[in-house]
C-alpha cells in the first residue's frame, strides 16, 4: 500500500477504530464484570514500581477500550481516559459502567491533551505499555505531560523498549535481527491485517504508520520539558508475543525468549516527578 507517513493520525486512528470490536472479544474482559477487584495484566505487572495512587487524580494517555483505566480507578484513583478512537472510547465507557467503576473519558489526540484537559491538573500521567510507537516526537508528547501534571506530580510508563521495535518479523530460525530505526525518524510504514490478538476477520483499515524513540531521546525531552527521571527499570518480558516461536509465555501474561532471555531488553518501566 502506497501511503505517506506525513498521514499518522487519520492512518492510525482508523486502525485502531478497526481494531475495536476484535478487542472487546479477545481481551478478557469477563473478569471485571463479576470481580471488583480485578486488575489487568498489565497494571498488576505495574503495582510494585506505581505506588499508591488511591485519592490521586490521574490521566491515562491512549487509554484505549479501558482495561488498564479502569484498573486504575479500582485502586482508588480519580481516573480520566483519553484516546483518539471514538469506538474505543464508547467500548470504554460501557466496560467502566459494566465493572462499577467511575471514569471520565475523553475523545481527543495525545498532543491536545493539555489544550482539551487543561493544564496543571493531575497528579499523575499514566502511559501503558504499546503507546509511544504510535506518535512522531516524543518531545511533543513529553510537553504536554508536563503540562497535565501539578508540580510535585509524576508520570508512568511502562513501554516496549526501543531495541524490541527494531526487530523484523519473527523468523523461522529464531534469530533475532535488527531491521528498523532505534533513533527517532518520520516513521515507518506496515500493512498488518491482523491485530495482537486472535481474530477471523482481518482488520478493515490495515495500514499503520510507527516511529520509534530511542531512550536518549525519550530521557531529554522528559528533562527537557522539566521533568526529573527518579525510576527507570529494564525488563526481559513484554505482554504480548513479539518474536513468534522464539518466545514464551510465563507468569502474568508475560512473554520473554525462550533461550537466554537476557540477550533482550523487552520492555522498560519509567517514572518522572515534575520539578
Amino acid at each position: 500500500m502506497d501511503v505517506n507517513p506525513a498521514d499518522y493520525l487519520s492512518l492510525n486512528r482508523s486502525n485502531w477504530n478497526s481494531r475495536v470490536p476484535h478487542h472487546v472479544q479477545a481481551y478478557d474482559l469477563a473478569p471485571f464484570r463479576t470481580d471488583p477487584t480485578h486488575l489487568s495484566d498489565v497494571v498488576r505487572f505495574d503495582l510494585p514500581r506505581l505506588g499508591v495512587v488511591s485519592g490521586l487524580s490521574g490521566v491515562h494517555l491512549q487509554c484505549h477500550i479501558g482495561s488498564d483505566t479502569v484498573s486504575l480507578a479500582r485502586l482508588g484513583a480519580h481516573m480520566t481516559g483519553l484516546d483518539f478512537s471514538a469506538p474505543a472510547l464508547t467500548a470504554a465507557a460501557a466496560l467502566a459502567h459494566e465493572a462499577g467503576n467511575d471514569v471520565r473519558w475523553v475523545e481527543a489526540d495525545v498532543y491536545a491533551a493539555a489544550a482539551t484537559l487543561g493544564e496543571g491538573g493531575f497528579d499523575f500521567v499514566y502511559t501503558g505499555i504499546g503507546a509511544l510507537c504510535w506518535i512522531p516526537d516524543v518531545q511533543r508528547w513529553a510537553a504536554n505531560v508536563a503540562a497535565l501534571l501539578r508540580p510535585g506530580g509524576f508520570l508512568f510508563i511502562r513501554e516496549g523498549h526501543p531495541m524490541l521495535w527494531t526487530l523484523c518479523d519473527p523468523r523461522d530460525d529464531q534469530l533475532l535481527v535488527m531491521e528498523y530505526p532505534y533513533f527517532e525518524t518520520a516513521g515507518t510504514v506496515f500493512t498488518e491485517s491482523y491485530s495482537y490478538v486472535e481474530h477471523d476477520e482481518p482488520l478493515a483499515s490495515p495500514a499503520i504508520v510507527h516511529f520509534n524513540h530511542s531512550l536518549s531521546e525519550i530521557f531529554n525531552a522528559l528533562w527537557h520539558a522539566g521533568m526529573t527521571i527518579t525510576m527507570f527499570e529494564e525488563h526481559q518480558t513484554v505482554p504480548w508475543n513479539a518474536a513468534g516461536d522464539a518466545m514464551e509465555l510465563v507468569d502474568g501474561g508475560e512473554y520473554r525468549l525462550r533461550e537466554n532471555p537476557e540477550r533482550l531488553a523487552a520492555s522498560y518501566t519509567l517514572r518522572a516527578e515534575k520539578r
